[in-house]
């Protein structure tokens, strides 16, 4: 499915520009959906920079046994952006992640509440 420009002269995303001055950065998590948008905004003609957030140690993750997805993530995003022709980057969170969200999730845990650690990202 492809968006048409809008009458107001807006491109499909809002904004006062055609699609090939846009960039748009879309965040990949490897998935179906970020690689669909990812895959219509570069049929569209926009300027998309794929980026996938590592929040792991990716190596461990791919040599652990009975893990379903993690670790080909990073390897799914990526070559979705292949191959559809743009860039892909990957930003290492894992240090990050850890301390402001899992440690301080764990260290809750533990104290006895039931934290929600999405509200800390």
């Amino acid at each position: 499915m492809i968006l048409l420009p809008s009458s107001t002269g807006l491109n499909s995303l809002g904004l006062p520009r055609p699609p090939a001055e846009t960039r748009v950065l879309v965040a990949m998590s490897g998935g179906v959906d970020s690689s669909v948008v990812a895959a219509m905004l570069a049929d569209e003609g926009y300027g998309v920079v794929g980026i996938t957030l590592q929040l792991y140690d990716h190596g461990a993750a791919l040599a652990k046994k009975g893990a379903c997805c993690a670790g080909r993530d990073i390897h799914d995003a990526r070559r979705v952006a292949e191959a559809m022709g743009f860039p892909h980057y990957v930003l290492d969170y894992e240090n990050r992640f850890r301390e402001s969200v899992i440690d301080e999730f764990a260290d809750a845990y533990l104290a006895g509440a039931t934290p929600v650690p999405c509200i800390r990202c």
